[in-house]
């Protein structure tokens, strides 16, 4: 009865994160690891102890993110899509995309591949192969044509929609992310559907839709101050050009900007083409940000940005 109780807490746990309870879904989780520990189901544990790693990297708290991650592949469960995640979210894109590239050509059952395809596109998007992002894409559609689920539809339309962004037809991507938004909210699934938004956002500025932009990345903002997601939130501050009020330690406006891009997880290049700036002027920008805050990497960067307010 333990190891049931455990695995059920889980799956509640999992349930809450859906629909926006994260600080309950985290409590469940921790109570679910504890159950599962005392019945020696180290599956069960590792699941748990992944769960806990999800919610954790989802609210800005890194290192507690990756111990989680860490315990959870000590108990054998595969920390991936999650660690790549955390990777990217700290400014390490390379490592994020070794990782997810070799946990996928680990894979063949198709149901697993989807739930690392949706991290492997974030990230090669990231790296800027948006041909592999293609692929990868075409690939979820698939699997997701061969089921009868509206979520993975839904995550399969927003990873859609993101290629499309990305090879500069926002009208295709709009419609995808649209429909993802749809199901998101008809799921009351808080956090999807604030993702979802923020590329309805920019999609709607690709298009010269400044004010529908505005909305949606207004609308995500909330929904992310709400859930206390720190780094969506600094992404999308960042977005939206909103200034942080506190003690900026002596960076300019637009070295803030950058900041909180650098702690979104964003690369020199992502970064560039969301400002419109150069690469060059990019990685000027970075290297003052570093000397100002006493830093010598994107990681410390971003851990200075979040422990002093800065995103």
């Amino acid at each position: 009865m333990v190891a049931f109780t455990g695995r059920c807490l889980a799956h509640r746990a999992g349930l809450k994160q859906l629909h926006g309870a994260w600080q309950d879904a985290l409590e469940e989780a921790r109570l679910a690891r504890e159950r599962c520990e005392q019945a020696m189901n180290r599956a069960a544990t590792g699941q748990a102890l992944y769960q806990q790693g999800e919610l954790l990297r989802l609210q800005g708290d890194f290192d507690a993110a990756e111990q989680a991650y860490r315990d959870a592949n000590r108990y054998g469960r595969e920390p991936q899509p999650g660690l790549a995640l955390l990777r990217l979210r700290q400014g390490d894109a390379e490592t994020a995309a070794a990782a997810i590239r070799r946990a996928l050509d680990e894979t063949s059952e198709p149901l697993q591949r989807a739930a690392l395809l949706p991290a492997y596109t974030e990230i090669m998007l990231a790296v800027d192969d948006v041909e592999e992002a293609h692929n990868a894409c075409r690939e979820l559609d698939e699997i997701a044509a061969g089921t009868e689920s509206a979520m993975l539809g839904a995550i399969a339309a927003h990873a859609g929609g993101a290629v499309a962004l990305a090879e500069d037809d926002a009208a295709a991507g709009l419609a995808s992310l649209r429909h993802a938004l749809r199901v998101w909210q008809e799921l009351e699934a808080p956090y999807e559907a604030a993702r979802a938004r923020v590329l309805v956002g920019l999609s709607c500025r690709a298009l010269g839709d400044e004010d529908s932009a505005a909305l949606e990345l207004e609308a995500a903002r909330g929904a992310f101050e709400q859930l206390g997601a720190a780094p969506d939130l600094a992404y999308v501050d960042s977005l939206a050009g909103i200034t942080a009020l506190t003690d900026t330690h002596g960076l300019s406006p637009r070295e803030l900007e950058v900041l909180r891009l650098v702690a979104a997880g964003n690369t020199n290049r992502q970064i560039a083409s969301t400002l419109v700036l150069s690469e060059h002027t990019v990685a000027r920008h970075v290297q003052n940000i570093f000397a100002k805050l006493g830093v010598s990497s994107r990681t410390a960067a971003t851990a200075f940005a979040f422990e002093r307010d800065l995103v």
